[in-house]
């Protein structure tokens, strides 16, 4: 149902889900374990739209223990899935993700400095910048999971929060963040690549072209 909450960021979300985030929140600051609201949450937090409505935090790895044992005293349910990058908890049957190697990065001091502190829910609390969030979004394709209609809205919604050029620099190494980011750039959501030439009228049609039609877009 829709929240009861004024901020139109989160109208979106259940009710159920943001209280559970408070809740969560408010378990790492009375345990003082530095963290970050990642994922969808948190690009709703920044004013953008997501195809994700999870509760995600970003923690650092020797932060762990003592965050389980925050959450066992509190009423949470933990668990430690076979995953070596994350931990959850449960708020009754809702699920909140301790992430902290996101896409093989170690969560440091550093990267949570990177984030700020934003209104969500009537709290106060740091989130990851729309920079890293974009990182993260382009990092996480592989060629297991390549759906780049996922990124579209984040980047779309943020684009103007979002460092392009540092995207760019590091996510250099992933073929299908390059190819993520051509996409955007021939759809015109973001610039082109510096040195690069604006893409032709063709190579912009041929991007808005469905799988399998021909260039008029016929079947």
């Amino acid at each position: 149902m829709p929240v009861g909450y004024s901020d139109p960021m989160l109208s979106e979300i259940s009710a159920e889900l943001l209280e559970t985030m408070k809740r969560a929140a408010s378990v790492l600051r009375r345990a003082e374990v530095p963290f970050a609201l990642a994922g969808g949450f948190a690009v709703y937090a920044r004013g953008g739209t997501s195809s994700e409505h999870d509760v995600d935090f970003m923690i650092r790895e020797e932060d762990v223990e003592r965050t389980l044992q925050a959450y066992a005293e509190e009423g949470f349910r933990t668990e430690r899935p076979p995953e070596d990058w994350l931990v959850k908890v449960y708020d009754e049957d809702r699920l909140v993700d301790l992430i902290f190697r996101p896409v093989q990065r170690q969560v440091t001091e550093e990267v949570l400095a990177e984030s700020s502190i934003v209104p969500v829910g009537a709290l106060h609390i740091p989130v990851l910048s729309a920079t890293m969030l974009m990182e993260h979004k382009l990092l996480a394709f592989s060629q297991h999971h390549c759906d780049f209609a996922r990124a579209l809205p984040v980047a779309r919604s943020l684009r103007e929060q979002i460092d392009w050029d540092q995207v760019r620099r590091d996510t250099e190494h992933s073929v299908y963040a390059k190819a993520c980011l051509y996409l955007l750039s021939l759809l015109e959501i973001i610039p082109p690549e510096p040195g690069h030439e604006q893409p032709s009228p063709e190579d912009k049609q041929q991007a808005s072209v469905p799988a399998g039609a021909d260039r008029t877009g016929a079947w």
